[in-house]
């Protein structure tokens, strides 16, 4: 708790000593951040300082809410501080507030019935994994970013996580309903601000500032989201776009331009297989309110040969670690095949799938930017294109990490293996195990309560409570009773450390915590 009050004397003292008496008492109980409005405080103290003053400090409200663990790890408390002061005059009252307030990364950020955001996620936001020099993250975002140089593009990977739900929803046409804005999938700060679920919440404010013809922006991602071995609820996206100005490009053709600009680009010699229009009325439709069709066939063409360099660069280094690791590894030529898609950002859009180690692997996503953005950006004169791609994805393919939790390992036989990679590319190599610890399955069944449920809250208690000590929790089993109609769900829970062996004492003590929170936070009856 942190009281930033000017020098006090006699009465202050005594106001201060018994606030930060009650505050104390507060987190000793269990409430995990108080913190006082120091300003209110202040200003009370400023209007008495000729006065004799006696203090009396009473907590009046005390409101629990939002996130609990099964120990009270969290709490998120409002406490409203009456101050009554007395000497000859007649008695005034103040009433400073002591403020529901969470921090991450530095920052103090006022909750509200909203916050979901545990204590596992906000101590893991100040990693940012993707600017740790020679962390497989980074060195994915470097081997990308070196398809798409400066000055043409310009690199943004350092924007706050935390944005408003204007960034991350509004500005891009997420209607109010849209499952994406649901606390079961989000991670709320409060009711207006929350951990960002994509990088696009970045692109109106830089298409907005108009600093470059392209960018790329890397960064932190945040999902509630199932527990597996490829899915975190942190992950890292990596977004590009290019864009041309009507107003600037000769004589207005933009069409010309992007072509022109297409012949400056590299060519490579790999398959590619792309059978469909490059748009279609019905399935992949242009924007005839704004684009002619020469235009969009251009800027298709530029996309596609961009992305299609980006992919000659991830996988002509994959192969080259696969070689070092496995000299039997057979080389087999490298192809690409463009499927017709939808995304709600772009249109016509695509996504882009790569033949590698016998199999097709759907690899990002792209298509023109719709131009609504470019509209609500304040740069309506502009069209172009863009992507998305998972950076923890290419990752695992490129190093062959068999397990996302690895990533956050801080095991030094971990982070060892990828040493220098960063200052030279070459020496990439694929990640090789140094040990596999038992698992222990353990099952919890229970009855739904008359609350609503989602799947997504079992995951977080999970991950809340044992961490990266769990693999990975699926639905085993489900049963609707014949008569009462009552639901009951079985999940499988496999406790796995990736740096240790767990004991059945540990693991028992993990799922017994499991289990008291499902019914403290879910109302669900165990079997």
């Amino acid at each position: 708790m942190l009281l930033a009050l000017p020098p006090n004397q006699n009465g202050y003292a005594i106001c201060l000593r018994t606030i930060s008496f009650l505050c104390s008492l507060g987190l000793t109980l269990g409430l995990d951040s108080v913190d006082v409005d120091a300003a209110a405080v202040a200003e009370l103290l400023e209007e008495v300082e000729d006065m004799v003053v006696w203090c009396m400090v009473t907590l009046r409200n005390v409101y629990h809410e939002a996130f609990f663990s099964s120990r009270c790890a969290r709490v998120s408390i409002v406490v409203v501080v009456t101050i009554w002061t007395r000497n000859s005059a007649p008695a005034s009252r103040w009433r400073p507030t002591i403020r529901a307030r969470t921090e991450i990364n530095g920052e103090k950020y006022e909750t509200d019935s909203w916050f979901n955001v545990p204590p596992n996620i906000i101590d893991k936001v100040p990693r940012r994994l993707h600017l740790q020099k020679d962390h497989p993250v980074y060195i994915t975002r470097q081997i990308i970013e070196s398809v798409f140089p400066p000055p043409t593009y310009k690199y943004h990977n350092d924007f706050n996580p935390v944005v408003t739900t204007h960034q991350n929803f509004d500005s891009l046409g997420f209607p109010k309903d849209h499952p994406g804005r649901a606390k079961s999938d989000t991670y709320y700060v409060n009711s207006n601000t929350l951990l960002r679920t994509h990088t696009s919440a970045h692109q109106a404010e830089t298409f907005g500032a108009n600093l470059s013809a392209g960018y790329l922006i890397s960064a932190d991602v945040y999902r509630r989201d199932e527990v597996d071995r490829s899915h975190y609820p942190i992950f890292h996206q990596m977004e590009g776009a290019h864009s041309w100005d009507r107003t600037k490009v000769p004589n207005g053709d933009v069409a010309a331009a992007v072509w022109s600009d297409l012949e400056k680009l590299p060519k490579h010699n790999i398959e590619v297989q792309d059978p469909n229009p490059p748009f279609h009325h019905e399935r992949n439709p242009l924007q005839e309110r704004h684009h002619s069709a020469a235009e969009a066939e251009a800027i298709a063409a530029h996309l596609k040969r961009s992305l299609e360099l980006m992919v000659v660069e991830i996988f002509t280094r994959a192969k080259a670690a696969a070689k070092k690791a496995d000299p039997n590894f057979v080389d087999e030529p490298l192809q690409v095949r463009w499927v017709e898609a939808y995304f709600p950002f772009t249109s016509p859009s695509w996504e882009l799938e790569v033949y590698y180690d016998g199999d097709w692997l759907e690899c990002l996503g792209c298509g023109v930017v719709k131009q609504d953005l470019y509209i609500n950006a304040g740069v309506p004169n502009q069209l172009g294109w863009a992507f998305g791609i998972g950076l923890d994805r290419i990752a695992m393919l490129l190093f062959k990490i068999p397990d996302i939790r690895l990533f956050w390992s801080q095991d030094e036989r971990f982070l060892k293996q990828f040493t220098g990679v960063s200052d030279n590319l070459d020496s990439l190599r694929r990640f090789t195990p140094f040990s596999k610890y038992p698992g222990c399955y353990k099952d919890v069944s229970f009855w739904l309560g008359s609350t609503d449920f989602h799947e997504n809250d079992v995951m977080e208690i999970v991950r809340s409570i044992a961490g990266d000590s769990v693999e990975d929790v699926k639905l085993f089993d489900h049963f609707t009773h014949p008569k009462t109609g009552r639901k009951s769900l079985c999940y499988r829970i496999n406790y796995r450390s990736l740096e240790r062996t767990l004991t059945n004492a540990v693991t028992n003590d993990l799922h017994s915590q499991v289990t008291e929170a499902l019914v403290e936070k879910l109302g669900v009856e165990i079997r």
